[in-house]
């Protein structure tokens, strides 16, 4: 089986490398690299299973993420070793809503991958996109990876958010919180990805670990070098799910494309 993980910069890709290599052989062999149209995919070294899994560092936001992912799904299927998991992965902000909050250097896996900003803002409030009757707002991945790459890896289950501008108020981040309660985290580049996989057909998983809460910037109480150890972790526990939830267990994943998943409170 080959995955491909889609990061934003390279610190995440490298820690995605680092950890599927660890989990996947002994010794210290350097990744391989692969050139695709107007990107490189790292791979680790050779792994004695026949799982491969190539990372690819695409750039931040959703419209890099999916122009990344996009080319490597065209890529791979064109040679015709086409990918059957898509993961975008990478570090981001956790929600702290009391009884459901996700703790700096914790891991959430996405039970829903969202465009939480994508629509239109009107007198009464926001509007997703579907509610103006176009496009998609949420794609759901297959429950049993979702359940298995939770418990591989100690991570909790919930919303991922795609916005395009990262949350920087309680007010705002209140607001995202009452459209879509099941929320844990928010990062800038799941949807994307997560949109280039449905078009060539593959399922589609994002794994955030959080490096900071949700809301007001406060660079000072950031935890990368933490919430990227907690990924590299994450793509470790990846293999183990993998081996504990193969693709034949899996039910189709599933794309949202009416306004019923949102909530209007």
């Amino acid at each position: 089986m080959r995955v491909l993980v889609v990061t934003a910069v390279d610190a995440e890709r490298d820690a995605i490398v680092r950890g599927a290599s660890a989990a996947g052989q002994a010794g210290t062999s350097e990744p391989v690299e692969f050139a695709v149209p107007g990107f490189v995919l790292r791979r680790p070294a050779p792994a004695p299973e026949p799982l491969v899994i190539d990372a690819l560092a695409a750039g931040v936001g959703p419209a890099a993420a999916a122009a990344g992912a996009a080319t490597a799904l065209t890529a791979a299927a064109l040679s015709g070793s086409p990918y059957g998991l898509v993961v975008s992965a990478g570090i981001g902000g956790g929600f702290t809503t009391p009884g459901h909050s996700a703790a700096v250097g914790s891991v959430v896996v996405s039970d829903a991958i969202v465009a939480a900003d994508l629509g239109a803002q009107t007198p009464a409030g926001f509007v997703p996109v579907t509610d103006l009757g176009f496009g998609t707002v949420e794609h759901r991945p297959p429950a049993a990876l979702v359940r298995a790459v939770a418990e591989a890896a100690g991570a909790q289950r919930g919303d991922v958010l795609t916005v395009s501008t990262v949350t920087g108020t309680a007010e705002r981040a209140a607001a995202l919180v009452a459209a879509r309660p099941a929320a844990l985290a928010e990062a800038m580049e799941g949807f994307g990805v997560a949109e280039a996989a449905a078009v060539h057909g593959v399922p589609a998983l994002e794994i955030r670990a959080v490096s900071n809460p949700v809301g007001p910037r406060d660079r000072a109480a950031w935890r990368i070098g933490d919430a990227l150890e907690a990924l590299s972790g994450t793509s470790a526990a990846l293999r183990e799910a993998l081996r504990a939830a193969p693709p034949e267990t899996w039910s189709t994943s599933e794309t949202r494309s009416t306004s019923e998943t949102w909530s209007t409170s």
